[in-house]
């Protein structure tokens, strides 16, 4: 216990930065797990299939076009502000948001949460994870 003690003392900026490091981690870590708030892409299908789920691609229109999930509402992530009426039609249906890989998604989600919208979900890995489990995509 000593040693480390005088390890710490000795070289405060390098233990600083490890316990940035680990406080970024564990909060990367808890941010990835999501709980309810976002859904794998086998959850979607659920979500989708079960309960009517309405998926929003707030992906730019051209990688939308070039494939998204089936029946998904267009609605860049730049635009979402001044399109949340698009989105409350459907209020009361479970909302996915999907993006390339999931990281604008969250940020959408937690804008259609301050809109009162809910439920809202993040598909975690976004259109990649999609596409990776071999999911159908359209092109129309």
């Amino acid at each position: 216990m000593q040693q480390l003690i005088e390890f710490i003392t000795n070289h405060i900026i390098l233990f600083s930065a490890l316990v940035v490091v680990l406080v970024l981690l564990v909060q990367n870590l808890l941010a990835g797990m999501g709980g309810k708030s976002s859904v794998t892409p086998l959850q979607a299908t659920q979500l989708i299939n079960r309960e009517d789920a309405v998926v929003v691609d707030v992906r730019p229109i051209a990688d939308f076009n070039n494939g998204h999930i089936v029946n998904a509402i267009n609605i860049p992530s730049t635009a979402l502000k001044n399109q949340i009426s698009v989105v409350t039609k459907h209020k009361g249906k479970p909302i996915i948001v999907a993006c390339r890989s999931g990281a604008q998604s969250a940020a959408a989600c937690k804008v259609l949460r301050n809109a009162g919208i809910e439920p809202v979900y993040n598909l975690q890995g976004g259109m990649l994870a999609w596409q990776n489990d071999s999911l159908p995509i359209s092109k129309k």
